[in-house]
């Protein structure tokens, strides 16, 4: 029997059985295997390596008998040739897949941008840390590393990365470290996951290390600052006295809300989410602080008229930024004297450099002036590790809150009695806090 279409389209399982094999009488191997169910499929029979070996070419009526004996044909020369062509399709499509797969993994790692990478960063292995940290750790890497944000984070070199790093170590060495030190935990987590090959931030040099500040203000230039803090207008001036006084960080305080504030204005809940160390602090507020915080405006929202959720804002809509600009300001103020001829702008005080985030430093040492305890004092800066360590720390949960109350009582005194001249080591022509 020849296997054409007529013959085949008259082809029928025999009763009783699940399949049978029709063999074609003028090509060897080729042959037509019919189910019970009535399916046709076309195949070559041959023998490699001592077995019987079968090769599906394919479902009849998809294929017609002509295409099928004539790739019959072709199965049959490389069978007589040695070969075996099942086994030679079967590696063919096997090495087909696999080529699917590493081209849809390429895809997905170029898919995998720094920026894309950052994002799921910030999402992942920074979901439990504060908010502070999971907004300025990603945010930084972007800035710092912009021109690289839209390329696959696994064609970005070791030897990029130095050179950005060095150049910004050349003016910002602190920053520099602290870019690194962001980026090496990122790709170290990424690399965990398989997100990338390599660690590129992992053999990188920063020289130098990261120096703790040691800058206190004398109580002279405290009373100066505060004097200046007084001179400037809403919302800077009342700002640098808030954190002057309370002594927490300065984005934490640059962001308070009405809402975190008691109706008395005793005390100040700093929320965990808004915390550096994620942490709820509740803040005492002294009668001075009390007293910048009455005579502020409530801000409104020009745009809807409704009034501003934040105690310091430009726009009413968002807390105030452009802290470096308001230090120059306030440096000016501080540089500004009665006898400042008219018509000439006033000069950045010159001398040692000082950040306002000095002011945590200086308050917790005037607190250890004054006698208050160390562990008060970590209290009072909402610092998780402080004076209290090992097991005394893990058993210790006292908040000390009367204590850190009278702490900050006890600085606000001070403030005032410098900046109005009646302590030890301060100027005769400081300005009083206004009433």
């Amino acid at each position: 029997m020849k296997l054409t279409k007529r013959e085949i389209d008259a082809l029928a399982c025999p009763p009783g059985k699940r399949d049978a094999m029709f063999m074609d009488d003028s090509l060897p191997g080729f042959a037509v295997r019919v189910t019970e169910t009535g399916s046709k499929v076309i195949l070559f029979q041959y023998r490699f390596a001592g077995r019987v070996r079968r090769m599906v070419l394919g479902p009849y009526g998809e294929l017609t008998p002509p295409q099928a004996r004539k790739m019959a044909e072709a199965a049959r020369g490389r069978a007589r040739e040695g070969g075996d062509p099942a086994g030679e399709r079967k590696a063919l499509a096997l090495a087909a897949k696999e080529e699917r797969v590493r081209q849809k993994a390429e895809t997905a790692a170029d898919a995998l941008t720094f920026r894309v990478l950052v994002e799921r960063w910030r999402d992942g292995a920074l979901r439990e840390k504060s908010a502070s940290y999971r907004k300025d750790a990603p945010d930084r890497l972007l800035s710092a590393f912009a021109v690289m944000k839209n390329r696959p984070a696994r064609s970005i070199a070791t030897g990029e990365i130095q050179a950005r790093l060095d150049d910004i170590a050349s003016a910002h060495p602190i920053m520099a470290r602290r870019l690194h030190a962001y980026g090496r935990a990122m790709f170290t987590w990424a690399q965990k996951r398989q997100f990338v090959s390599a660690n590129v931030f992992a053999s990188v040099i920063v020289e130098g290390e990261e120096v703790s500040r040691d800058r206190v203000l004398t109580d002279l230039e405290l009373a100066t600052l505060w004097n200046a803090a007084g001179r400037l207008p809403y919302p800077f001036g009342p700002f640098v006295h808030l954190l002057t006084l309370t002594l927490q960080r300065r984005d934490e305080v640059a962001a308070m809300t009405w809402a975190e504030l008691d109706p008395d204005l005793t005390t100040w809940t700093l929320p965990a989410a808004r915390a550096k160390n994620g942490r709820a602090h509740i803040v005492h507020l002294s009668e001075a602080a009390r007293r910048v915080l009455a005579d502020l405006p409530r801000q409104t929202d020009p745009k809807t008229g409704s009034l501003s959720p934040y105690v310091f804002t430009t726009n009413g809509r968002t807390p105030i930024s452009g802290f470096s600009k308001a230090k120059v300001r306030l440096q000016k103020a501080m540089a500004a004297a009665e006898d400042t001829p008219a018509g000439k702008e006033a000069q950045p005080t010159p001398g040692p450099d000082w950040r306002l985030h000095d002011l945590r430093r200086t308050g917790v040492t005037v607190m250890a002036r004054l006698g208050i305890g160390h562990h008060v004092a970590d209290r009072v800066l909402n610092h998780v590790g402080g004076a209290i360590k090992g097991v005394a720390a893990v058993y210790q949960r006292h908040e000390f809150e009367a204590e850190r109350a009278a702490a900050l009582d006890s600085w606000a005194r001070h403030v005032l009695a410098v900046s109005a001249g009646t302590a030890s080591g301060t100027a005769d022509n400081v300005v009083p806090l206004r009433p």
